[in-house]
């Protein structure tokens, strides 16, 4: 595969700028998925993340600024983001603590919940998905600005819930109204989309709010409100055009998690990305190979056990043995790369290292984990 550095080019008052180093690994057919979208009618800017890879019709890792709103720029899993809540628990040992993650594959009864569903969406609520959908019990690894880690109240052996999940099928029947009508076309009525999509990015954040109280329940621990809930898969209106993120998280003055594998560390970064990146930052370390070419080189190289246990000593939970080897590890980019590409474009700071203890999948089917 090609790699590329930070490339700007131009059409016209359109251009596409990647935000990568040479040594970063950029795949060709997802610079191209950025100039097909350049050539769109009233775009004006493609900004490419260093997790830049190939999507359905449209790349994944880029914030795009145009005059028009394309709904698939979206996607169907409108609101998907990643939320960092602080958790409180004593002996956190992996094994054990595996063992008592809920099914998060069980919807909850809505009555359960003491607030308003957005757009009065109740199908999947309180569940996790599939893909690479997550919720992982992680440590604080290292602190790499103490002030800034200060004011979030974190510091080093300190726990917390990342999790890592959108609109479920909210956000699809979404884009589904819209594409069995327009295609891929712009929105006939942009307010009218608007309105459900943006009842399906508060929908993705109640989610993940669930999924972590759910966890900490069964945890027999106390969770508080999350420090960081970012979406990253949206539109916004700014400065008079339509801002569409897939798998780019919003870089203005945020902190974002930008999560990298379960056998690996994420980064809690202090995002200060301008205009000429679209106001965005990457959203993890981003996949290298296809799920396909993960399901065959992994069984070639790894078995089922060897996934379930990683280097770091954490514990993945995965019923799931084809979701097992396409998620592995290898089968995405190198997170330090990422965040490397983020810090020499100026686009964001790191602030601390997370390091996975258990990272929940899909339920295992054995019964001796639901004691």
């Amino acid at each position: 595969m090609p790699t590329c550095p930070c490339i700007v080019q131009e059409r016209a008052s359109v251009s596409v700028t990647v935000f990568a180093g040479s040594s970063s690994w950029i795949e060709s057919d997802a610079v191209a998925q950025c100039h097909q979208v350049a050539a769109l009618d009233g775009m004006r800017h493609v900004a490419a993340m260093p997790d830049l890879h190939p999507g359905k019709g449209a790349p994944i890792g880029a914030a795009m600024a145009s005059s028009v709103l394309y709904p698939f720029l979206v996607g169907s899993d409108i609101g998907c983001g990643i939320a960092v809540f602080p958790i409180r628990l004593k002996r956190p040992d992996p094994q054990r603590l595996a063992a008592r993650f809920p099914d998060l594959d069980a919807p909850l009864d809505p009555s359960m919940v003491d607030e308003d569903i957005p757009g009065g969406h109740t199908e999947s609520l309180g569940t996790v998905g599939r893909g690479n959908h997550f919720v992982e019990l992680a440590r604080v690894d290292g602190v790499l600005d103490v002030g800034h880690a200060d004011r979030l109240g974190l510091a080093a052996g300190d726990l917390v819930l990342v999790v890592h999940s959108g609109s479920r099928g909210f956000g699809e029947r979404i884009l589904r109204a819209h594409t069995e009508v327009h295609g891929a076309g712009r929105a006939a009525d942009p307010a009218a989309y608007l309105a459900q999509h943006d009842d399906a990015v508060r929908w993705g954040s109640l989610n993940r709010r669930l999924l972590a109280a759910r966890v900490a329940d069964a945890l027999g621990a106390g969770v508080s409100e999350p420090i960081v809930d970012q979406c990253h898969n949206l539109v916004e209106l700014r400065d008079g055009e339509y801002l569409h993120r897939k798998g780019a998280a919003p870089g203005d003055g945020n902190d974002v998690l930008i999560a990298g594998t379960r056998g690996t560390h994420s980064y809690l970064v202090a995002a200060h990305a301008g205009p000429d990146a679209n106001y965005s930052v990457a959203h993890g370390a981003g996949r290298k190979m296809s799920r396909a070419d993960a399901l065959r080189r992994g069984k070639a190289k790894h078995t089922v056990e060897e996934l379930r246990r990683t280097p770091l000593g954490s514990v993945v939970v995965c019923g799931d043995r084809q979701l097992l080897f396409e998620e592995a590890p290898t089968a995405y980019k190198r997170i330090e790369q990422v965040i490397a590409d983020l810090v020499d474009h100026k686009l964001a700071t790191p602030v601390v290292t997370t390091a996975p203890v258990v990272t929940y999948k899909v339920a295992d089917a054995a019964p001796a984990r639901r004691r």
